[in-house]
C-alpha cells in the first residue's frame, strides 16, 4: 500500500494517479492511497520509468505529487535497526488531521535517543511545520539516498518515504533551455509531465504528439520518460525554438532516464521529429499512439476579460480546438488517448468561462478518472457556476486570468 503527498492541486495529483495505476482514493485532503495493480498489468508498468528500478513507483515520473511512501509493515524503531551502518539522517513528518510541529519532533527525538544508546549516529532534521517539505526532503535525498531517511505519519499509520519531487530539476530543465520565448506561453515541465501521464500508461517505444508544440517542452518530457517524440506547430520561428531545445537536451541528458541531472552525454535519448504544421489541417506522417498538447490559449489577460474580449476568445480558441479534433480524428486509431490543456477565463465573480466543445461530435469520449462532469447538453465543459477547487481538473495560479483546464479524451 503506498499514498501519495498530492500537490497544490490534488484533484489533477490524483486523476495522474488513476491515470497510471487505475485505482487511488483521497483519504485526506492532502493524501491518496493506491495500490500496484494486478500482475499483468505490473509487468507493463516495469518496462517504462512508471517504476523505479526496484518496481517502486517513481516519484520522478509525477509532476502533481510531492511525495510517495509506502506503508511500513513494522514499527519505525525496527525498521531503522534494520538499516546497514552509518550515520542516519532522519525526519519525521506528521499528516495527521490534528498535526503538530511539536508531535513530529518529538517522535524523531525519541528515536534518536534510543538508537543513540545502541551505538548509531543519528542526524534529526528540524521541523518549521508538521511536515519536513518536499524542498527541504529533495535537498536532503531523503528517500533517494542510503540511511536518509523520511518517516511519515498519518492517522497511526507509518509510512517511508520513497523520494519527493525534485524542484530543482525541474527548474533546471526549464530555466536552462536555450530557446525560450514568453509570448508564446511558458508550458512547466511539471504540467508537461502530468499531460502525458494523464494519457495512461504506454509502452516504451509509443510516439507521442504534441500538435502545438511551442518551444518543445511535452516533446522534452517525453523522451525523458522513456517515448518517441512527435512536435509540429504553425510557427516556423518557434519549430526552430524547439529544435534548438532538443538538440540542447540530447548534449546535455544524464544516463538515467529521469535523472535529476542535465550535464552528461553518455546516454541517447529516443528521438524526436518537429515539423511546421497546422494542427487543424496538417497530414501527421508517423502513427500517433498519445497526444499530448496545450492549445493556443488565446491572447494574454492581466484581468478578467469584458464580456466582448471574452467572447472573442472563445471562438477564437474554440475554433482551433474543433479544428485539431476534426483532424486528428481521423489520424488515430481506436483507444488513442488524446490529453488537452485548453484555456478557461476567470470571471469577476470568481467563477470560469470555458470552451463548449462536443468531443462525442469526433467520435472521442471524456476519461471518467479525469473527473470531468458534462453540462446538461452531453458537452465537455462547465457553466459559469462552476468555480476553481470544485469543478475539476483546473489549472491556475489564484492570481491567473488564463487558466489551463485539461481535458482526457480517448478515440472512440
Amino acid at each position: 500500500m503506498y499514498i501519495a503527498i498530492l500537490g497544490r492541486q490534488p484533484e489533477i495529483s490524483l486523476a495522474e494517479i488513476c491515470a497510471q495505476f487505475g485505482n487511488a482514493k483521497r483519504i485526506s485532503g492532502k493524501i491518496a492511497e493506491f495500490e500496484l495493480p494486478e500482475a499483468e498489468k505490473l509487468d507493463f508498468l516495469r518496462q517504462t520509468s512508471v517504476l523505479t528500478e526496484v518496481g517502486e513507483p517513481n516519484i520522478d515520473r509525477f509532476g502533481g505529487s510531492l511525495k510517495f511512501a509506502k506503508k511500513l509493515e513494522q514499527k519505525p524503531l525496527d525498521y531503522l535497526k534494520t538499516l546497514p551502518e552509518g550515520k542516519i539522517v532522519l525526519g519525521v513528518s506528521d499528516y495527521s488531521k490534528r498535526a503538530s510541529k511539536g508531535h513530529a519532533i518529538h517522535e524523531a527525538l525519541k528515536l534518536k535517543q534510543i538508537l543513540k544508546k545502541q551505538g548509531r549516529n543519528v542526524r534529526v532534521l528540524p521541523n518549521s511545520t508538521p511536515e519536513i517539505s518536499s524542498a527541504v526532503a529533495c535537498h536532503e535525498k531523503l528517500g533517494r539516498k542510503p540511511l536518509h531517511v523520511e518517516l511519515i505519519s498519518f492517522e497511526r499509520n507509518w509510512y517511508l518515504s520513497l523520494g519527493s519531487q525534485d524542484i530543482e530539476a525541474y527548474s533546471r530543465r526549464d530555466q536552462a533551455r536555450p530557446a525560450r520565448d514568453a509570448k508564446v506561453g511558458m508550458l512547466p515541465p511539471k504540467l508537461a509531465q502530468i499531460l502525458i501521464n494523464l494519457c495512461g500508461p504506454l509502452k516504451a517505444d509509443s510516439t507521442v504528439l504534441d500538435p502545438f508544440c511551442g518551444t518543445g517542452v511535452v516533446l522534452q518530457e517525453a523522451r525523458l520518460m522513456g517515448y518517441l517524440a512527435y512536435g509540429t506547430d504553425i510557427s516556423e520561428r518557434i519549430v526552430d525554438f524547439a529544435q534548438k531545445n532538443l538538440d540542447w537536451q540530447t548534449e546535455k541528458t544524464s544516463k538515467k532516464p529521469l535523472s535529476t541531472e542535465v550535464n552528461r552525454t553518455d546516454v541517447r535519448l529516443p528521438d524526436c521529429t518537429v515539423e511546421v504544421g497546422d494542427a487543424t489541417n496538417f497530414v501527421w506522417k508517423k502513427q500517433i499512439d498519445a497526444v499530448a498538447a496545450e492549445i493556443y490559449l488565446g491572447p494574454p489577460m492581466s484581468q478578467a476579460p469584458v464580456e466582448i474580449k471574452l467572447k472573442t476568445a472563445q471562438q477564437e480558441c474554440g475554433t482551433i480546438l474543433q479544428g485539431f479534433l476534426k483532424n486528428v480524428s481521423a489520424q488515430v486509431k481506436s483507444g488513442t488517448p488524446v490529453v488537452l490543456a485548453i484555456p478557461a477565463w476567470i470571471r469577476p465573480d470568481g467563477s470560469y468561462a470555458h470552451l463548449n466543445v462536443d468531443a462525442s461530435e469526433y467520435g472521442f469520449k471524456v476519461m471518467s478518472y479525469a473527473r470531468k462532469p458534462l453540462d446538461e447538453k452531453g458537452k465537455m465543459g462547465y457553466n459559469d457556476s462552476n468555480k476553481l477547487g470544485f469543478s475539476g481538473l483546473l489549472y491556475a495560479r489564484p492570481d491567473q486570468v488564463v487558466a489551463r483546464e485539461i481535458i482526457v479524451l480517448r478515440k472512440n
